[in-house]
């Protein structure tokens, strides 16, 4: 009977090692409806298809700011953020002055440039920015990149905080609450066409506000991550407008608990996938290893920069920023 019971342990901890053996990756995204889960849903999908060595699981987070500390504490393992927002993380500035540094983490690839889309209804006596006085705006959700962008952006504009009514709101639920008339503005920095945003146009119509040009060349002179942007009218259904506004590059991020050779090989299949992934979203990604490490300006994930070695593109000028 004891013999027994030790083979039956043994067989269970074969099992066990068998079932364990695949490491679980967690990928931090943003709300529902942002192109960060539509490209960490394909991106998965693609990375447990292409590999064996561990299964990746997509998590919903707040935005940006979350994942930057969710990634920084181990939670998660990869992760889509903005470049605002990780340069001031990774220096201990801006939402992430006060306390310690938050690292951990090495860059990938910088994905594709998110537009800071501030969207009304297309019934709506809101035109320009300086029409937003007295009125409710959600600014996104806590922790979110958008959140940053909106403060930044009406403060930019000449907005205090009891000028306009804040509401931190995700993507969907500001939406919706437009839709309503529960609100009367939402912003949202997310890659064009942005689906929720594609969608509400279909439901109830809708308008792109501009920003004006002294607003948008305030901001690029003061911050490097920020560059100007134009969205073409006709982007969504019923836009009759173009919008000038500003845009902030998407990065991927991997966890310094990840080996090289795992984010080596996340990183070969990044690129190899480009068109896959390219089908699937609704933005232009334009996946080049040349510039992909543009405009990045913390270290490299040293699996990520093994790759970009093998491709002979050199990461000096980056990682000297990053260590400035």
């Amino acid at each position: 009977m004891k013999k027994k019971w030790i083979f039956l342990c043994f067989i269970l901890l074969l099992l066990t090692g068998c079932s364990g053996g695949t490491k679980k990756l967690r990928f931090g995204t943003a709300g529902i409806g942002g192109v960060y889960h539509a490209f960490a849903d394909t991106f998965a999908n693609i990375l447990n298809t292409e590999t064996d060595d561990f299964q990746t699981e997509v998590k919903t987070t707040a935005g940006s700011a979350a994942n930057l500390r969710l990634l920084s504490e181990g939670y998660i393992q990869l992760a889509v953020v903005q470049a605002d927002l990780l340069q001031d993380a990774w220096n201990g500035e801006g939402s992430f002055a006060g306390g310690k540094t938050c690292q951990g983490y090495g860059a990938v690839a910088a994905l594709y440039t998110e537009a800071c889309q501030i969207i009304v209804r297309d019934d709506s006596s809101i035109i320009n920015m300086d029409d937003l006085l007295g009125k409710t705006v959600s600014v996104g959700e806590k922790e979110s990149g958008t959140e940053q962008n909106a403060e930044k952006i009406l403060s930019a504009s000449g907005f205090t905080d009891n000028m306009v009514t804040k509401v931190n709101l995700n993507y969907t639920d500001a939406a919706e609450q437009l839709k309503d008339g529960t609100i009367d503005a939402f912003f949202c920095t997310a890659g064009v066409e942005t689906t929720v945003i594609g969608e509400l146009a279909k439901q109830c119509g809708i308008r792109l506000i501009s920003l004006d040009e002294k607003t948008r060349s305030k901001l690029t002179r003061s911050y490097d991550f920020y560059s100007e942007y134009l969205i073409p009218a006709g982007t969504y259904e019923g836009q009759e407008e173009e919008a000038r506004t500003l845009g902030v590059k998407a990065v991927l991020l991997a966890g310094d608990k990840l080996s090289s050779a795992q984010v080596k090989e996340i990183t070969k299949i990044l690129f190899d996938s480009k068109e896959k992934i390219q089908y699937a979203l609704p933005v232009d990604i334009s996946l080049d290893e040349t510039t992909a490490v543009e405009g990045i300006t913390i270290p490299f994930h040293k699996g990520a920069a093994a790759y970009y070695e093998d491709c002979s593109v050199d990461l000096e000028d980056e990682t000297e920023k990053g260590s400035k």
